[in-house]
């Protein structure tokens, strides 16, 4: 076999390997949760929502920009926000121009 196709066979198996290993959006916020409460040993946590929201509100808002170009327009209409409300969340995220 010559480098070209080992090198191509060993790309396909790595997307073969990810694509088998991708868990649904649902399943990965499940894992997180499992691991925040395994991980509390006694103490009583708090704010879980808010840090919840944080942790997943913010790549939201980033990669939607960028799939947008910056376009506070189409992102707004993209989440269902409010412009003024997705402008306030860019600021408050540290990711408005």
């Amino acid at each position: 076999m010559s480098d070209a196709a080992s090198v191509v066979d060993n790309v396909t198996q790595i997307l073969v390997d990810s694509t088998e290993s991708q868990t649904s959006l649902h399943d990965s916020v499940v894992n997180a949760l499992n691991d925040y409460f395994d991980h509390l040993d006694g103490h009583p946590g708090g704010n879980l929502y808010q840090m919840v929201l944080q942790e997943i509100e913010h790549p939201l808002l980033a990669r939607v920009m960028q799939h947008v170009n910056g376009n506070q327009s189409k992102a707004s209409v993209l989440l269902g926000l409010n412009r003024g409300t997705l402008r306030k969340k860019l600021k408050m995220y540290g990711l408005h121009d």
